[in-house]
């Protein structure tokens, strides 16, 4: 089949006043559906001038105006989809979206709004599958990456990240639901001044698995938490207490390496199901010069095995020993993901 191309050589600019926009069309700005063997690429900039939409939450909304705000280019149930050097600044949220398509490659593109603007994801996968993401710079307000529920076989590398939240799977089984995400390779990744480095976030009460992935060769540069599991995660105030939770297992951290400003690790597993299967291997942590108040790591019910080098040397502490008991535990709750 024939491969359409959409060249960007110029500026598309998105309405600037929030009363501009049409209310049939607040999820999405650039949305493309039911797409095969399709291409957009050029030198040009999707600006999605997102910055009356960012202060909204501290005025009155208008009365057709809801909670949601317009991602800038969104992708659904598209197949063999390219993004290759474009430039998105300034969504209103999320600025690219993949949801429920397939083998999907994004190639030397910038990312770009301030650290201060809301929910702005760089990158938004939600049930993709084959996806490869390189040689691109992404600098926002929210993840760099976000990896929802429904994906597979991805593989991340050569990604300049921050400022953000870092690259993130989840949150995952939010309101109990279902999460299955597996095969995940993250490598060859520069993390500067972000929330957290690389980070799997469940709420509680979700049922699912996050299994097979792998983290590796991380550069973090002045990271609050370079390494976090939290299976408490929660955006507001406080949230019930719940005891099922997403399975979480095989997950790989290796070289990762530099310095953070508040906790260089933070593993909060599940009480009830331990993530197992958890490898630590060579890392390099360091206090930054840009300290907010350390606090010591977080290790929480998470088995595994740990190899030198490791700093601090109390990382090695933080995964327990478990054998085949403490994983016939972790899978006697697992949701059989497809």
């Amino acid at each position: 089949m024939a491969q359409f191309v959409l060249q960007i050589d110029g500026a598309v600019l998105a309405p600037p006043k929030v009363s501009s926009w049409p209310k049939s069309s607040l999820f999405q700005w650039l949305n493309f559906k039911w797409l095969h063997n399709f291409t957009i690429q050029g030198s040009g900039t999707v600006n999605g001038q997102g910055f009356n939409w960012w202060t909204l939450n501290n005025k009155k909304k208008l009365k057709h105006i809801s909670d949601m705000k317009p991602t800038a280019l969104r992708f659904y149930s598209s197949y063999n989809v390219t993004v290759r050097d474009i430039t998105i600044i300034n969504s209103p949220q999320c600025h690219l979206k993949f949801d429920n398509s397939g083998t999907v490659k994004i190639d030397n593109i910038t990312i770009s709004s301030p650290e201060n603007s809301p929910n702005t994801d760089g990158i938004h996968l939600q049930n993709t599958r084959d996806v490869e993401i390189q040689h691109s710079n992404i600098g926002c307000g929210d993840d760099c990456v976000s990896i929802q529920t429904g994906c597979s076989n991805i593989h991340i590398h050569h990604i300049n990240c921050g400022p953000g939240h870092g690259i993130s799977l989840g949150g995952l089984g939010k309101d109990k639901s279902a999460a299955c995400v597996s095969n995940i390779v993250v490598e060859n990744i520069s993390i500067q001044n972000t929330l957290s480095g690389v980070r799997i976030k469940t709420w509680q009460g979700g049922i699912g698995s996050v299994k097979n992935v792998s983290f590796s060769n991380i550069q973090v540069s002045d990271v609050k938490v370079p390494i976090m599991i939290d299976q408490y995660y929660c955006d507001k105030s406080k949230c019930k207490n719940q005891t099922g939770a997403v399975a979480i297992s095989g997950i790989t951290y290796d070289q990762i390496i530099g310095s953070y400003s508040v906790q260089p690790i933070h593993l909060a597993c599940s009480s009830q199901i331990p993530c197992v299967d958890v490898d630590l291997i060579d890392i390099q942590l360091k206090p930054s010069s840009e300290s907010r108040g350390f606090q010591n790591s977080i290790c929480w019910n998470s088995y595994g095995k740990s190899q030198a080098p490791l700093l601090p040397t109390s990382i090695d502490s933080c995964l327990r020993r478990g054998g085949g008991a403490v994983r016939r535990i972790a899978r006697s709750h697992d949701y059989v993901c497809y």
